[in-house]
């Protein structure tokens, strides 16, 4: 289940990079007291009540205006509101209702989406002064008195928010395998999804996806059931900006928090770029299986060497991730797409892979005995015992006598002789070291 998502939205200068940094507890965005600072939205995640979500900080909206850079602006804005689950409107005491503040929340109205109206800057506690009543007259209800810069009035905002969060029962889960292609804009994704669903494929049914623009696909192939998880819903018929290239990071970072299967999804022309391997990052520390697909290979100059090549510099870009198998394709021509789907089947099996902690002692104490433990200052660092405790990724908990004495080079080492001993050569794992009590020892 992908996180809920708060857009934070209001005219220049309103004071929502400020709410946004308090509640993200660190300073995120620039702040300052010059309208238009924050040009293009910064998303950070947060937590309230033991819930978890997404925030977007979005530019100041200017209705009327006509500069490029506040038209742009609004145009992201108006993404961050398409893709919120809750917006959060931001006002300002000391400037009342204005009719920028009547035109954003009309803008606001045609969304659907709900929307808790705060009135910033209101800085001394007690009865709100008399020009925070003219805020009703936007018809959104009870408006909410807060100082964003003294953190008054910001958990009564959340918990406006938390109020309309999906439910589980809402994002229900279902039993096929879930394949999120993810990746910049114009890398194929699109046109990947149309090419399988038009090659002898069952489609069963479009579903909404839980992030706007984020559209699944249920499909059959082989009796297997699929949903393809399409984040290709940021592209323009202009050149993207690098700021719009920026925001469907986030967009992707939803579908991957909710899928079984990445398809990593670079674009060879290009080469891998500094949001693919955000991207592909994201992907690895939520534990997911991923295939790195590089498409629009038939576009490439090729010699006997391109392969091995291009290989090597993903293994250098994406070092963390060195695990994932990488197919050459063309979604355009439906090069080795027919070997997509039995890749996803062979990283699902992978991720979903448990061992018995019999044979992992085995060959937990074989690999100590050919490389002893590290030690520090006559202690030597003792692995007891390692046993599994989920899948999706394999997660493994190891149990020590010092955890001070586990460096992760060790544990890397411990990693690779399991990867090698199970064939676990396409998933991430993760490992937990924990030290045994001293009554234990």
């Amino acid at each position: 289940m992908s996180k809920p998502i708060i857009a934070i939205v209001g005219r220049p200068n309103v004071g929502k990079s400020t709410l946004f940094n308090k509640i993200a507890g660190k300073r995120i965005s620039i702040v300052e007291d010059t309208p238009g600072v924050t040009r293009d939205r910064i998303f950070a995640d947060g937590e309230w009540c033991g819930k978890t979500f997404t925030m977007i900080d979005t530019g100041g909206i200017e209705p009327y205006s006509k500069d490029i850079i506040l038209e742009q602006m609004r145009m992201q804005a108006e993404l961050a509101i398409d893709m919120a689950h809750v917006i959060i409107f931001m006002t300002d005491i000391r400037d009342g209702m204005t009719a920028a503040d009547q035109e954003v929340c009309t803008m606001l109205q045609k969304s659907g989406k709900p929307i808790v109206l705060a009135v910033n800057k209101v800085d001394t506690p007690g009865e709100p002064p008399l020009d925070f009543y003219e805020f009703y007259n936007l018809g959104l209800g009870d408006p909410i008195a807060i100082s964003s810069l003294h953190k008054m009035g910001v958990g009564d905002v959340l918990d406006e928010c938390v109020k309309h969060f999906p439910t589980a029962e809402e994002e229900e889960e279902d039993d096929t395998i879930k394949i999120a292609i993810v990746g910049k804009p114009n890398a194929g994704k699109s046109s990947l999804v149309n090419k399988l669903l038009g090659e002898n494929r069952v489609i069963v049914s479009n579903i909404a996806g839980t992030t706007r623009d984020s559209i699944d696909t249920l499909y059959e192939r082989d009796g297997e059931k699929y949903t393809l998880i399409d984040t290709a819903g940021i592209r323009r018929k202009a050149k993207v900006t690098d700021s719009l290239e920026r925001y469907s990071v986030i967009r992707s970072y939803s579908a991957v928090e909710r899928c079984d299967v990445c398809l990593i999804m670079i674009d060879a022309t290009e080469g891998i770029s500094e949001q693919d391997a955000k991207i592909a990052g994201y992907a690895h520390d939520e534990g997911k299986a991923s295939i790195i697909c590089v498409n629009k290979w038939d576009l490439v100059e090729k010699d006997n060497s391109s392969v091995n090549e291009f290989t090597r510099e993903i293994h250098e870009k994406l070092s963390f991730m060195t695990y994932a198998p990488i197919l050459f394709i063309s979604a355009q021509t439906g090069q080795r797409l027919d070997k997509i789907f039995e890749m996803v089947t062979y990283v699902t099996n992978q991720n979903s892979m448990r061992l018995q902690t019999g044979v992992l002692n085995d060959c937990l104490a074989e690999a100590t005995m050919r490389v002893q433990p590290p030690s520090d200052k006559g202690k030597r660092l003792k692995l007891y015992y390692m046993t599994q405790v989920s899948v999706k990724p394999p997660t493994f908990v190891i149990f020590v006598n010092d955890q001070e004495l586990a460096h992760f080079s060790y544990i890397r080492y411990i990693e690779n002789c399991i990867r090698d001993a199970f064939n676990l050569k396409a998933t991430p794992l993760k490992f937990i070291v924990r030290e045994r009590s001293k009554e234990s020892q």
